[in-house]
């Protein structure tokens, strides 16, 4: 990578003298003494990379780590390595990639054990907690919304098989006599299982499984329903800019269990693990980053509040990431030492 920013600069010719003394000089601020490679030029403190892969929230725990580092702990200025999962994750186990923000254990997990075994990663806990997934309606359905003088239609809907008392709330105009469910878009797993719990609940006498098309349809349906005071049920997850806006309900199921699981998927989603994960050798290379990784650890309403931010201020990460710190200084203050802190509260303060 070029140190020069923009078009490279012109030097004027100059004796084989100066040039010989210019050249050592560069070799000798460029010698490290082992990974100088890595060093910023400044600084004798690696450049750390994160894994900055496709969806929002860990591009937004990518940059609040990233701002506590170099503003709080004075390294150089951090690089975010953008690849799709699987791939960047075995560039932690190679070392190509410092810090992975959020490891979804389950999605992968015979490739993260397999790292684990031989010790090329290592495991710093939960970013948050088990992040749940299932079956979503609006709270007012259930509670009301006093201050948008909406009533409570369905006071007693808590779990997935009170549903058939209120399939007419759902009514969906293409299957007359039905309700309507709507279901992830056609190609993820969970589309089909959720095909799988509609009919292990014999809610397929009841309710019309609806194709959404994309995560965008998904989401824009509920908005509109919700924006409108009018019943909804589908499929979401969390945490996602939608959960932070609107307040939604997951509807109850059976406790997950492996068997039931593996005969019809008639029980809850399984829970899933949300990781930090590490290259082992960030232990020696910057001790004190990875006791603040272990350290690190928010709430689900937390990330659902800063993608909501995320999703009103153009999709900026950086955004979320000043504003999670502005709002939460009890939180992430409580990852570090108090001298470190006091250099990441300056920083903010000079952040508009």
């Amino acid at each position: 990578m070029s140190i020069f920013k923009g078009k490279l600069p012109r030097f004027r010719l100059v004796s084989l003298g100066l040039l010989a003394v210019f050249l050592v000089t560069l070799l000798v601020a460029g010698c490290g003494g082992g990974d100088g490679a890595n060093k910023n030029a400044v600084s004798d403190k690696p450049v750390l990379t994160f894994a900055d892969v496709s969806w929002d929230s860990v591009k937004v725990h990518n940059r609040i780590a990233g701002f506590i580092i170099e503003h709080g702990f004075g390294y150089p200025e951090c690089q975010y390595t953008f690849g799709d999962s699987l791939p960047t994750l075995q560039g932690l186990g190679k070392g190509s990639i410092d810090i992975y923000m959020e490891v979804w254990a389950d999605n992968y997990r015979e490739a993260w054990v397999m790292m684990l075994t031989d010790g090329t990663v290592e495991d710093l806990g939960a970013n948050f907690p088990d992040a749940p997934q299932g079956w979503y309606v609006p709270t007012y359905m259930i509670k009301g919304d006093s201050e948008r003088g909406i009533k409570p239609v369905a006071p007693d809907l808590k779990s997935v098989t009170d549903l058939p008392r209120y399939r007419e709330l759902f009514a969906d105009p293409e299957a007359p006599g039905k309700g309507r469910f709507h279901n992830s878009p056609p190609g993820w797993k969970v589309t089909d299982y959720n095909q799988d719990k509609i009919n292990a609940y014999g809610l397929n006498k009841n309710f019309n499984v609806f194709s959404t098309g994309s995560d965008t349809a998904l989401a824009t349906s509920m908005v509109a329903a919700y924006e409108k005071g009018k019943p909804w049920l589908g499929y979401y997850w969390e945490p996602t800019w939608v959960m932070g806006k609107l307040d939604m309900t997951l509807l109850e199921e059976p406790e997950y269990d492996q068997a039931a699981w593996d005969k019809n998927k008639g029980c809850a989603y399984p829970s899933a693990e949300v990781l930090i994960g590490i290259n082992s050798k960030l232990e020696e290379r910057a001790p004190e980053i990875a006791a603040f990784l272990k350290n690190y650890a928010t709430s689900l309403e937390q990330n659902n509040d800063f993608l909501a931010y995320m999703s009103d201020n153009d999709g900026k990460a950086d955004a979320a990431a000043i504003y999670f710190l502005k709002k939460y200084p009890e939180v992430w203050k409580s990852w570090i030492p108090e001298d470190v802190a006091a250099k990441v509260d300056k920083a903010l303060e000079e952040v508009k």
